[in-house]
C-alpha cells in the first residue's frame, strides 16, 4: 500500500472498511501492509534455520547464526552493526541416551537429556524408581528414594487458560529435580516434559546443580513416556530401568550478541532496544524459540526503514546469546552498555514464538502504561490491543536494576508447549501470515514508542 493509497483521516483498517482514523492509523496501516504483502518474515527464517538449525551457545551452529545475523543487519540496513562478545557455556548432548525398562523385553522410553547434565557411567546405571509429584512429597518418602532413581511427574496443569502459568507451576522439576534427587540419595532425576501435549517427544531444558550434593544424571520424558512408566511403577513397584547418557561439558567458548541501530532523527541518544535470543536448543530447530522472535526484531525495524518512518529515537536490535543456558548474552549487554543504560526508554523482548499477535506485557509505571495503552488501542483491528502487566523476557531482565521499563510481545500461547524445547519446533511450525503479524504488531509499536514525546 503506498502512502497514496491511504489519506490523514480515513484509513481502511482490517475490516477493509474506511473510517475516521488516529493520524497513526495511517502509518501502521502501511506497516501491516508492508508486513502481510509477501512472506518475507518466513524467508529470513527459513534461511536462519538453514545456515545454523541447531544453535545451542559454543556450537558451530551458533558461531554460524552469529555471522549469518550480522549479514542480515547490514542488509536490513541497520547502522553501526556489531559484533560484542560473550563468553558462553558449552554442553554437547553426545550419542547415547536412552532409558530402558528392564525385565520389559528391552522397552524404551523417549528420553532427552537435561541441558547441563552430567554422562551415567558407561554402560549406565541401573536402580528402581520412586515417583513422585512434589519436592515436599520426595522429602516424606525420603528413604525409599536412597539409591534409585526419582521420576518427577507432576504435570502441568490442563485446568489454567494460560499456559506460561502451567510452565511456571511445573517447571522447578526440571530446573531442580536433580537436586533435589540427590539430596534424598537417589542416582538420577527423570522428569515429566514440560508440555501440555500428550506425545513421545522429549522436552530437554536447563538444569541446575547444587554444589553441596553430587551431580547426579537428569533427563526429560516425553509426557506418553512418563505415563508408562508411571503405570509400570503402580503395577510393580519394583520395576527397575537402566539410564544411559553421553553428554558432558567442555571449556567455556567466545560468542557474541549481534547488535545493530536505525538511528533516531531527532533524540538518536535516546535507544528503544528491540530483541531476541539467537541461541537455540539442540533438538529441533529453534524455529518459534527462538527464531521468530529474532526475525521479529530485524524485520520491525527493516520494516520501518524501508517506509521512511524514521523515528525520532534510536531503534536498536539485539540478537542475545545463550539465554537458553546461562543468560549471559543479556548480562554482556547491560555490562558493556551501562553508560548508556538510562538513556534506554524502553526495552521490548520476542520470545513467546511467531504465533498470532495479542498485544504486549511490561512492567512500566502507571504513567508509561497509560502512554501505551494508547498505542495498542490503535492495534484493535489487528488483533493486538492486549496490554497487560508484566516482567519482560529472560534477557531484558539484567536492565531492570538499572530502570529500564520492559516489555515483551505477547502472541497467543495455546500450541507454544507443544514445541518448547522438542523436536517439533520445527519451520513448519510456524505460519507465515502469523509471523508477520506479529512482525507488524512489533513495528507498529516500538514505532509509537520510538516517536512518543
Amino acid at each position: 500500500m503506498s502512502p497514496a493509497a491511504v489519506s490523514s483521516s480515513a484509513i481502511a483498517l482490517a475490516d477493509g472498511k474506511p473510517r475516521e482514523a488516529d493520524p497513526r492509523s495511517v502509518d501502521i496501516a502501511r506497516i501491516f501492509a508492508e508486513a502481510l504483502r509477501d512472506e518475507r518474515a518466513h524467508r529470513l527464517l527459513g534461511e536462519l534455520i538453514a545456515e545454523a538449525p541447531k544453535r545451542l551457545s559454543g556450537s558451530e551452529d551458533a558461531a554460524r547464526a552469529v555471522r549469518f545475523a550480522e549479514r542480515a543487519f547490514r542488509a536490513a540496513g541497520l547502522e553501526d552493526v556489531r559484533l560484542e562478545p560473550v563468553r558462553v557455556p558449552r554442553w554437547e548432548r553426545g550419542e547415547v541416551e536412552t532409558l530402558s525398562i528392564l525385565g520389559a523385553n528391552g522397552a524404551q522410553l523417549a528420553v532427552r537429556a537435561l541441558g547441563g547434565s552430567v554422562a551415567t557411567p558407561a554402560g549406565g546405571l541401573e536402580a528402581g524408581v520412586v515417583r513422585v509429584t512434589s519436592f515436599e512429597e520426595l522429602s516424606a518418602r525420603s528413604a525409599e528414594a536412597r539409591g534409585r532413581f526419582v521420576l518427577f511427574d507432576r504435570p502441568m496443569d490442563p485446568t489454567l487458560a494460560d499456559p506460561f502459568a502451567a510452565y511456571g507451576g511445573a517447571v522447578d522439576q526440571r530446573s531442580r529435580g536433580a537436586i533435589e534427587a540427590s539430596r534424598h540419595g537417589a542416582i538420577g532425576a527423570l522428569v515429566r516434559s514440560m508440555t501440555l501435549a500428550t506425545d513421545d517427544h522429549p522436552h530437554t531444558g536447563a538444569m541446575r546443580y547444587d554444589m553441596a550434593f553430587e551431580r547426579v544424571p537428569a533427563v526429560a520424558l516425553s509426557t506418553l513416556a512418563a505415563d508408562a512408566l508411571a503405570a509400570r511403577i503402580a503395577a510393580n513397584p519394583d520395576v527397575r530401568v537402566r539410564l544411559e547418557l553421553a553428554c558432558r561439558t567442555l571449556p567455556d567458548e567466545d560468542s557474541w550478541n549481534v547488535v545493530g541501530d536505525l538511528r533516531g532523527t531527532t533524540i538518536p541518544e535516546e535507544i528503544v532496544l528491540v530483541g531476541g535470543h539467537l541461541d537455540s536448543w539442540d533438538v529441533g530447530v529453534g524455529a518459534h524459540d527462538d527464531g521468530a522472535g529474532c526475525v521479529h526484531a530485524l524485520e520491525a525495524v527493516r520494516i520501518l526503514r524501508d517506509l521512511d518512518l524514521r523515528p525520532r529515537r534510536t531503534l536498536r536490535v539485539v540478537f542475545f546469546m545463550n539465554e537458553e543456558n546461562g543468560l549471559r548474552g543479556g548480562l554482556a549487554y547491560r555490562d558493556a552498555h551501562r553508560g548508556e543504560l538510562d538513556r534506554h526508554v524502553l526495552a521490548l523482548e520476542s520470545d513467546r514464538g511467531g504465533f498470532t499477535p495479542r498485544g504486549f506485557a511490561t512492567d512500566a509505571g502507571p504513567e508509561l502504561f497509560a502512554e501505551m495503552s494508547t498505542y495498542v488501542r490503535l492495534l484493535e483491528p489487528y488483533g493486538a490491543s492486549m496490554l497487560r502487566v508484566g516482567d519482560g523476557g529472560a534477557d531484558i531482565g539484567p536492565l531492570r536494576e538499572h530502570g529500564v521499563p520492559l516489555a515483551e510481545f505477547v502472541p497467543d500461547a495455546a500450541r507454544y508447549f507443544d514445541v518448547h524445547h522438542a523436536e517439533t519446533d520445527i519451520l513448519a511450525a510456524v505460519h507465515p501470515r502469523e509471523l508477520s503479524l506479529g512482525t507488524a504488531a512489533i513495528a507498529a509499536f516500538i514505532w509509537c514508542v520510538a516517536n512518543a514525546p
